[in-house]
């Protein structure tokens, strides 16, 4: 089974290579690969290959430059996912794509559901609900993730961010009016795998197209975060200057960033555990996991690497 995947190099794009090597024969395409602002060569590519499964992990995902560069945040975003949506829909195969909480705005106190209908609050969250759209009207057989909170060990993410913080400062402020779900590329990647699988099997077909939502279980702040991360990462040994009374709580306007943040990021995933019947570990297995292998490594990655 012929697996694509471009994006290679993100956070996701990474765990994919590995959790996809174990179900067919993956091709894996990075920006030194294909230029993802040549449509024709993107379409040469799939109709050449002629992949059974397309998944596309690029993305512009520096959300407060998105403010300042929409139209490739757009490019990237929107008419990227619509081309490859059309070539696969044109070789036959499934397009397995990610979204974001960054569709949704302020207005629902529980958990989103697909259903729920979007309105992000800045261009990013635009971008992406853009690339959803451009999908759907393809035509073609889909699997949407929605994911929120996305961390690893590389690039450049909120848990990095606060390894690195934590190093050089006695104290820091985080937000702590924003809930959401801390979840591990690993565990958007490990998910993806077994969807693969199932897709490669024939157990589904296009009527198992759609959108689902992709994250840990449970809920917490940015602040509560921030804090569980620095508290396990003195437990586990790791260098840190910084005390967990030191983290201050501030709300998400005065942090001030050029994009605005959703206060609510969680998502229900019942649909995703109905369909393919994955469950899915609490948001704190998967952090301390992740630090733990950082700490046996002795190595702490910094997010501008």
């Amino acid at each position: 089974m012929t697996i694509l995947i471009l994006g290679k190099s993100g956070q996701i794009g990474w765990e994919l290579q590995r959790a996809l090597n174990l179900v067919g024969a993956v091709t894996v395409l990075g920006r030194s690969d294909a230029d993802v602002g040549d449509e024709a060569g993107i379409r040469q590519v799939i109709r050449e290959l002629r992949p059974k499964i397309i998944v596309n992990a690029a993305a512009f995902t520096a959300v407060d430059d998105a403010e300042r560069k929409a139209a490739v945040a757009h490019r990237i975003n929107a008419d990227v996912p619509g081309i490859l949506a059309e070539e696969a829909a044109r070789v036959g195969a499934w397009l397995i794509h990610y979204s974001t909480d960054y569709i949704f705005d302020v207005r629902k106190s529980g958990p989103y559901t697909e259903i729920d209908v979007p309105a992000p609050l800045g261009v990013y969250g635009a971008t992406k609900l853009a690339g959803e759209k451009a999908i759907a009207k393809a035509g073609g057989k889909h699997i949407i993730f929605r994911c929120s909170w996305v961390y690893s060990n590389r690039r450049d993410n909120f848990l990095l961010a606060i390894l690195s913080l934590a190093l050089r400062r006695d104290s820091i402020r985080v937000i702590d009016n924003c809930v959401g779900a801390p979840t591990g590329a690993s565990l958007v990647a490990d998910v993806t795998g077994v969807v693969v699988r199932q897709l490669c099997e024939g157990k589904h077909d296009e009527r198992a197209s759609g959108i689902y939502h992709l994250a840990a279980g449970g809920k917490t702040t940015w602040h509560e975060y921030a804090s569980f991360v620095t508290s396990e990462a003195k437990r586990l040994g790791m260098p840190t200057r910084l005390e967990v009374s030191n983290i201050e709580r501030i709300s998400e306007e005065d942090y001030g960033a050029p994009a605005r943040r959703p206060l609510n990021s969680c998502f229900d995933t019942g649909k995703l555990r109905r369909t393919f019947g994955v469950e899915l570990y609490n948001w704190q297995f998967g952090v301390t996991r992740l630090l733990e292998e950082m700490a046996a490594s002795l190595r702490i990655v910094s997010p501008l690497s």
